[in-house]
Formats: C-alpha cells, structure tokens, sequence
C-alpha cells in the first residue's frame, strides 16, 4: 500500500517502488527499523542528536513543561518564563558579549530571519541601497526563499524562477573572490556575507587555513555584516567550544542556529545577534517579524534539559575526541579505489567522497546492509556526523561498515 507522506528530498517514485526506510527507536549512537534491525547511527539523524538517541531526561523536562503551559507568545511584550531563562542563558555563551537571542523554529526560518535582518539594519541607519547578500559555491543555508536564493546549490534552486534577486555567490575556498566581488559592484550595495564555518549538506567542506579570519576581516574593513551560520556547527560539534565563532574568534555581526540547540528532541532555531546589530531596533524602532512558534515554550525547556547534558558530561570534549577519532579511523578509507578523498579533522563531522558521486544513493542502502545508516551529501560523499556519546571503539565500528560496503 503506498504511503501517504511525502519525504523530503525524495524521488517519491522511488521510494513509492522500495518501501522507505522507517526508524522506530533510538538509543545512544545507535537507532533501530521497524523489524528491530539495529544499525550505528553515523548522522546523528541529520546533524543533530548531539546527545545521543533517548535522552528521557529532555522529554521528561518537555513533559513537565507542556503540562504547565505549553506555549503562548513571544509577540510584543508577552514570552513564556522557560523561553526568557533560555535567552539568558544562551546570552552566556555567545560569540559575542552582549548578543540579543531572536527564536525562530528552525534553521532555515534561522537563515531568513537573518537575511531580513541585515537588510533592515542598513535601512535603519540610512543605507537603504545595501541590499545584496553575499554566499559561497557549495554552501546550504536552509530551503526558505532566501536561503535557497542565498546557498551555493544550484540544482536547488531549479524550477523555481528568480527567488531573491539581490543574491550573489563567491567561491568557497577563495577570500579574493570575495573581495573581487566587493570591488566589482561596490561595498556600498552589499548588506551581508553569509558563511558555514564548515560546509555541510554541500559535501563537508572544511575551510581552507585561516579563511575564516580573511573573509571576517574583509566584512569588517568594507562595513558589511558578517553572518556565520552554525545549524551545523553549533552546540559543540565544531570540537571542544561551543561554536565555531568562538573557537576561529569570528565575532559574527550574527549568528544563526538550530540542531544542536535541542538536539533534535524538538523543533527550534534561534539568531544570535551582536549589539551593533541589535541598537537601532531597541532604540525605538519596531520590527515587524517573529514566527507562532518563536521561543515555543516546550522547546525551550528541552533547549534546557540539552544544554544541562552537554555541560554535565563534557560532550564539547567528547566532540573534540571525535574530531580525532574520525581523522584516525575514516584517513584509512582514502586509500580505497572507490574513494576519491576523505575529508576530516575539523569538528565531530567527516565525509567519505565517492570516486563515482553516481553511487552514493545506492550506496547509503548498501552501508545499511552492513549495520550503518548514513546519508550521501554534496557530490558523491558520505556524510558522517555522529553523536557526541559515539566511543571510539563505534567509530572504528562504523570505519569497518563502510569499508565493508565498499567492497
């Protein structure tokens, strides 16, 4: 019988004629099917569950929450007391002293929310003509209008028309391109320049040496924002700091989030937004944007509970172990015929980069055959982006997988 939900990022035909693959629990680093198959969850779902799979101590704070009051607003003057802690504390651990939290329900509302925000600000120090947003070759900033618009993935912008027309795109690897571009159409129509620390959904791209810094500096020197956009690299996976902005001491003019934040338990995004930014608009002005479910109130308690485990266990160390542990084990892959490179030592992320990308989607099935349930990214890699609980002896475990499936 075919199945009524529509996956996404799908050939619907495709999984109409297989069957899809149907999750029904998960413990630590591991995730079982529907017939009790276990498989090692080398994703953590989709960049997410930092803190491993059945963490009762969340849902039972998200329980004890919704029982209170689920939500109600965070509209004009109203916010739910759970969501005002969470602001507070996440204040804490910004980039950037004095940073302002806009909650938004996801990565992608994260994107847009930003997006929306740069340009408002020019107009509101009267530079309404700073419009273009800036981003890279290969980057992924979300699937709203303006993310799509904005991400270096143009088979995701097919069939759509023109989305945002104040977009550019600059290579990824290449800060002159940036500064090409700057002096090609001006510094003084550019509102901001967006960046994923490390490049994910693109392939797992890690930034060349000192990149970060170089196209920061050139943010700063040609006043235009830097956006860093960490839904994948935030809540620790970067390795041993909470954010990439922190550990490359990017001072974002903003920052944007999601995943990690609950780790996945439930929906939530939230922007972190420094004081330059944020003065003109508590100086009087009134923005006209929020989302119903903003700093829902339930989220935030499991924001909460997520961030109680994360510094309890030290898992931003255990990030940090991984950052080696997947360097040591996956390198070796490199070798293999059908591997054309590995990409690892940044973070608690890798890739596996296929020789032929026309064997990933097959080859996600074929690791499944092997105990791993993985997801291809970018051109031909295989994304690798366990849970922070992940040992090492399941890092090798899941080395062995894939290089089992290769064959």
């Amino acid at each position: 019988m075919a199945s009524a939900l529509w996956h996404g990022f799908a050939d619907m035909g495709a999984v109409e004629k297989n069957g899809a693959f149907v999750v029904s629990r998960g413990e630590g680093a591991y995730i079982w099917d529907r017939e009790g198959t276990r498989y090692l969850d080398a994703t953590a779902g989709l960049w997410f569950t930092n803190v491993g799979h059945g963490r009762t101590e969340i849902a039972d704070a998200v329980a004890a929450q919704l029982s209170k009051i689920a939500h109600f607003s965070n509209f004009g003057d109203f916010v739910p007391e759970t969501t005002q802690v969470l602001a507070e504390r996440l204040a804490t651990i910004a980039p950037v002293a004095g940073s302002k939290i806009f909650f938004t329900s996801g990565g992608s509302d994260s994107v847009d929310t930003a997006a929306k925000l740069a340009r408002r600000y020019w107009h509101e120090v009267g530079q309404p003509e700073k419009a273009i947003i800036v981003g890279r070759q290969k980057a992924y900033h979300g699937m709203h209008v303006a993310g799509t618009a904005l991400a270096g993935i143009p088979v995701n912008r097919e069939g759509y028309g023109e989305l945002m027309a104040d977009a550019a795109t600059v290579g990824w690897d290449d800060a002159k391109s940036l500064l090409e571009l700057i002096e090609r159409i001006g510094a003084n129509k550019i509102a901001a320049f967006f960046a994923e620390p490390i490049i994910g959904a693109g392939g797992v791209y890690l930034p060349p040496e000192g990149y970060l810094a170089e196209v920061r500096d050139i943010c700063r020197e040609h006043d235009i924002l830097f956006v860093v956009d960490e839904v994948v690299t935030g809540f620790g996976r970067i390795g041993g700091e909470w954010f990439a902005s922190t550990r490359f001491d990017l001072q974002p003019d903003m920052m944007t989030t999601a995943k990690g934040l609950t780790s996945g338990y439930v929906p939530m995004g939230a922007v972190f937004i420094a004081p330059r930014v944020a003065e003109p608009f508590y100086a009087g002005s009134w923005w006209r944007h929020g989302y119903t479910y903003g700093g829902h109130a339930g989220a935030a308690a499991a924001a909460m509970a997520n961030l109680d485990i994360l510094e309890r266990e030290n898992l931003l160390g255990e990030s940090k172990r991984l950052e080696a542990s997947l360097h040591t084990h996956l390198q070796p892959l490199a070798e293999h015929p059908r591997v054309a490179e590995v990409r690892s030592g940044l973070g608690a992320v890798a890739a596996v980069q296929l020789a032929d990308p026309a064997e990933a989607l097959p080859f996600v099935k074929t690791l499944r055959e092997h105990g791993i349930s993985g997801r291809a990214a970018g051109q031909g890699a295989m994304q690798i982006s366990p849970t922070f609980v992940m040992t090492d002896d399941q890092v090798a475990e899941m080395a062995a997988g894939i290089l089992a499936a290769l064959g």
